[in-house]
């Protein structure tokens, strides 16, 4: 199988990169520089795709996107929105006029759409939530039409947190917990989506190889609280997770983005993925390295 992916030098792309390509698949890594070599091609997230990166396809896959995790400000929520809309719009334009299409577009999407669930557990079936998050998502998910349109199978994977100690959120934590300055936020009450970068791998290609379009959510079928979270990461490092973080500290730390990122409360479940047939295979222990 032929298989062209975007924001391949991420967190996620890399590692499904790394494992497409140790099951014999041929990947195609679409770079914004000069490209290095025939396994890579060069795209423009705001208007340009070398065309024999999707013509050559069977499968494309999108995750490129620009980091969210950091505090708003009006010129960053700009980046964000467009690195997402713009380049799902890019590609899914460029799959419509390609003389060959691919079987499937996996356009990359996340729980944000939700907003704030509370303590409702939220499968795919869930409505539009508030906030600047769940309008960016509708628009992200949106931009890939014109391949729906051309008649390409289109997925969104709704990720969660993605757990791995090489990156994301918990490679950014790690060093505060292993020093015993880890704790619970706020009041630890709020729900945390997770899913293993393992689990995460294998459902995107779960997601290729099966009959799935629209959303999927990519969670692991146990969320937990952030308290339970921070204990479980403490427990596993050998090392105490008793400093809490004020709501107020955070609030003033990261502005906006607090209240979507890391006091929002999702409790969001794979209803669809697990319907399919899908097997997560890493527990939360697993997952922090326990």
């Amino acid at each position: 199988m032929n298989v062209t992916v975007s924001g391949s030098s991420g967190l996620i792309g890399t590692a499904l990169v790394r494992a497409l390509r140790a099951d014999g698949h041929q990947v195609v890594r679409l770079v914004r520089g000069e490209p290095d070599g025939p396994d890579e091609a060069r795209w423009d997230p705001y208007g340009h795709v070398d065309p024999a990166a999707v013509e050559s396809a069977d499968a494309v896959v999108h995750l490129a996107g620009a980091p969210i995790g950091r505090r708003w400000t009006p010129a960053f929520k700009r980046k964000a929105r467009d690195s997402r809309v713009l380049g799902t719009r890019t590609l899914a334009e460029a799959i419509a006029a390609a003389d060959r299409r691919p079987d499937v577009f996996v356009s990359g999407s996340a729980i944000g759409y939700y907003g704030d669930t509370g303590d409702r557990e939220t499968g795919e079936d869930a409505p539009l939530g508030g906030g600047f998050l769940a309008g960016l998502v509708r628009d992200w998910e949106a931009a890939a039409a014109p391949a729906a349109d051309a008649g390409v199978r289109v997925v969104h994977p709704r990720t969660g947190i993605v757990l791995s100690r090489n990156g994301g959120m918990l490679g950014q934590i790690l060093p505060l917990f292993k020093l015993g300055l880890g704790g619970r936020l706020g009041d630890g009450r709020q729900w945390t989506s997770w899913i293993s970068l393992h689990d995460e791998v294998a459902a995107l290609r779960f997601l290729i190889d099966n009959d799935l379009d629209g959303p999927v959510n990519l969670t692991a079928p146990e969320p937990v609280t952030n308290a339970e979270f921070t204990r479980a990461l403490g427990k596993a490092l050998g090392r105490p997770a008793v400093l809490p973080v004020p709501r107020a500290a955070l609030k003033l730390a990261l502005g906006e983005f607090a209240d979507e990122g890391p006091l929002i409360s999702q409790r969001v479940v794979p209803h669809r993925l697990q319907k399919a047939g899908f097997r997560f295979t890493t527990d939360l222990e697993t997952a922090l390295g326990g």
